[in-house]
């Protein structure tokens, strides 16, 4: 694990691909970048296995920044191969928001493939302490200024939850997953999904539940009016090439661009 730096310059990280589907005709309408390391000698090693580690010495910011990078360049990949595109989601370090030059990264990456802004969407973890929220929120503004969609990832975990949520310019709240997996025979967390979705409309917010495994989660989530979903049910995370096959699926879906 003491590799992280070297990682990087030897290209041992890569993302596998998690699609968002619409309840109502199950379209994909979007992709979370995942990351994952390829130890030589180890396999695929999973984030929460090093991001901690990350954050502690430093390189976090490089290693978010070389994921926007990514899916920026795998965006103008998949164009040039004539395959429909959906917006790409990349998990954003608290760090990074405090990071000066994030704003100038993001513009250098899509002006760098040519990619739209409205492609790329970032989601910040709500869990994730944010120390100056000033901060965190005049980066934010001018990153959705660009057309940059901001996401608030594991809603209702976090210590800040409301606050979050009014403080910070968002476009989508992801719910976790922990108030999903029962969401179909326990009544309390039926209750505060309902009450989220209704938060959130009235926010004029778009509302993901993540976490989907099965058919009674997704029909409560539908008649909840939650109108996005992720999760194993629909999708699995998936590397690259495989994820071809599902763009070239959706091409004919009015939501993808070309």
């Amino acid at each position: 694990m003491a590799g992280l730096a070297s990682a990087l310059r030897n290209n041992e990280f890569c993302f596998h691909y998690h699609g968002k589907f619409d309840t109502a005709q199950l379209r994909l309408v979007g992709l979370e970048a995942l990351l994952r390391w390829q130890q030589p000698g180890r396999g695929l090693t999973f984030p929460q296995e090093f991001i901690a580690l990350a954050e502690r010495r430093g390189t976090v910011v490089e290693l978010g920044n070389w994921g926007i990078a990514t899916a920026c360049r795998q965006l103008a990949q998949w164009r040039a191969a004539g395959l429909a595109l959906v917006p790409v989601a990349v998990n954003l370090s608290v760090q990074q928001l405090s990071d000066p030059r994030l704003l100038a990264t993001v513009q250098r990456c899509l002006r760098q493939h040519d990619v739209p802004a409205t492609l790329l969407e970032l989601e910040v973890t709500e869990s994730g302490q944010i120390d100056d929220t000033a901060q965190a929120c005049a980066v934010l503004s001018k990153l959705r200024a660009l057309g940059v969609r901001i996401a608030l990832d594991d809603y209702g975990t976090g210590y800040a939850g409301l606050h979050h949520l009014k403080m910070l310019p968002v476009d989508t709240v992801k719910i976790d997953r922990c108030f999903i997996t029962d969401i179909g025979s326990d009544g309390k967390d039926a209750i505060i999904v309902a009450s989220t979705i209704a938060l959130a409309r009235s926010l004029d917010l778009q509302v993901l539940a993540e976490g989907v495994e099965d058919g009674v989660q997704l029909a409560m989530l539908r008649s909840l009016g939650c109108r996005q979903v992720q999760g194993y049910y629909l999708h699995r995370p998936a590397p690259e090439a495989q994820v071809r096959a599902l763009l070239d699926a959706a091409r004919a879906s009015p939501d993808c661009h070309m």
